[in-house]
């Protein structure tokens, strides 16, 4: 595993904004899929020893993502995700909300930017999350966000590694 690639987290308070910029050493459709397939966003996305389980996933403009971050004892942290704009290979976005196990979202949310590259046999995905109101922000931030995402994405490592190399 390359150890040298590129991870930077950005907060930005007075815009309520995260920016995200994360180098993989893998292809690039590899990479893609491990955000836009649910079979794959649930062996990583949770930061151990927290799970993540998709409810349901429809990955096309208009659809979303129900799914849950699940701790070892079993509480369930849900949110929806709603695909506002997709660029196959290159770029989506979403519309982030918490909500309850009914998908009764929890109001204000965050718009999620992902922007996907290839060079040199890296990708490079960049994040950009605007939230709506500070105390969304900061409660995202609280709750230990950029911890979580970094443990997150070492899964993702692990998981690109694996898938690489059968």
């Amino acid at each position: 595993m390359e150890t040298n690639l590129l991870f930077e987290f950005t907060v930005n308070k007075s815009e309520k904004t995260v920016f995200i910029t994360r180098e993989f050493s893998a292809e690039l459709s590899l990479v893609w899929d491990a955000f836009t397939r649910k079979e794959l966003l649930d062996q990583w996305v949770a930061p151990k020893p927290w799970s993540a389980k998709t409810k349901y996933m429809n990955f096309e403009v208009g659809g979303c993502r129900f799914y849950a971050m699940v701790s070892p004892e079993g509480l369930e942290r849900w949110s929806m995700q709603e695909y506002t704009s997709i660029t196959p290979k290159t770029n989506f976005k979403m519309y982030n909300t918490f909500a309850d196990a009914e998908g009764n979202k929890e109001l204000p949310g965050s718009a999620w930017e992902y922007y996907f590259s290839e060079q040199d046999g890296k990708t490079r995905v960049h994040i950009i999350i605007v939230n709506e109101s500070l105390a969304r922000f900061e409660k995202m931030i609280e709750m230990g966000f950029e911890l979580g995402f970094k443990m997150s994405i070492d899964n993702l490592e692990q998981l690109l590694e694996t898938l690489t190399h059968k």
